[in-house]
């Protein structure tokens, strides 16, 4: 498999800029240890997997300082830095991790600058490409953190912004004060609600990443995706990932793995193409969910 296996999948370009990636990704969450907290198990083959994920045509890599913390962006730099050009280094902000490994929701004007300025540093980078600010439901308020994004935006700490685990409203709150690129959240072939979320960024030429697309914790299991694999002779992982990219253009895929076989596996799926019959049956997946 060549350095082209990424690209197979197509590009995309973000709105309101030249800042374009291959629509398969990787997602680092996976480098860090058990519940993404802590040190990986074998700290040389997460390198590998990096090392790997940019041999294979890679060019977009999400992360975070709150994946650990600090495990996932201290691995990002020591393996890869200096980035070879045309890397997208997408991160998010938020929250922290407590000492006990729980996640901890902060909002707040200081603490979002301080995880930007903390990002810079561990990732020694001068701007960051994406920030994704996090938010943790519909009662969040998004207006007074994403007025501090836009300042640090403004003064080019931050080339673009994203968000993520956002509902409609709460992205339209977030357009009003700063362009937004890109949106992640929960979605998969059996977790759909954000059908209609998706249709409506396509539109709007905003990028749609979707975070779990294998189900994450509790992996996709639905005997009509195992038996359309086994009828295309591939695993249900890859049949599960070319769904989504033929789901829509905006989608953007960030599985995450931390096994080199496993990423190969992953990206395979960028040139898989699924029949309108296959297709049919997958679709009633999320109907039956």
């Amino acid at each position: 498999m060549t350095g082209i296996a990424a690209a197979a999948a197509g590009r995309f370009t973000f709105p309101g800029s030249p800042l374009s990636v291959n629509r398969m990704g990787y997602g680092a969450m996976q480098l860090a240890g058990p519940h993404v907290f802590g040190p990986p198990a074998d700290p040389e083959e997460c390198r590998a997997v990096l090392r790997g994920a940019i041999e294979l045509g890679i060019d977009h890599i999400d992360t975070s300082d709150f994946y650990g913390p600090y495990v996932t962006n201290d691995l990002i730099q020591e393996t890869l830095h200096p980035y070879k050009a045309g890397l997208t280094l997408v991160t998010k902000i938020g929250a922290y991790r407590d000492d006990k490994g729980g996640w901890r929701p902060d909002l707040s004007a200081e603490f979002l600058r301080k995880s930007v300025e903390d990002n810079l540093t561990r990732l020694k980078l001068e701007q960051i490409p994406i920030v994704n600010l996090r938010v943790f439901g519909p009662q969040d308020e998004v207006t007074a953190p994403m007025q501090e994004m836009r300042r640090m935006q403004d003064e080019g700490l931050i080339a673009h912004i994203g968000l993520s685990t956002a509902d409609a409203d709460q992205i339209q709150a977030a357009r009003d004060i700063a362009p937004i690129v890109c949106v992640q959240n929960l979605y998969n072939l059996a977790h759909r609600a954000d059908d209609s979320l998706i249709d409506a960024l396509a539109e709007e030429g905003i990028a749609y990443v979707p975070y779990f697309p294998l189900g994450g914790f509790a992996p996709l299991q639905a005997d009509e995706l195992r038996a359309v694999a086994e009828e295309t002779g591939q695993s249900h992982q890859s049949v599960a990932l070319a769904w989504l990219l033929q789901r829509s253009p905006n989608i953007l895929l960030i599985p995450g793995t931390s096994r080199r076989a496993h990423l190969r596996e992953n990206v395979k799926a960028a040139g898989l193409k699924i029949s309108d019959a296959h297709l049919r049956r997958l679709n009633a997946i999320g109907a039956m969910a």
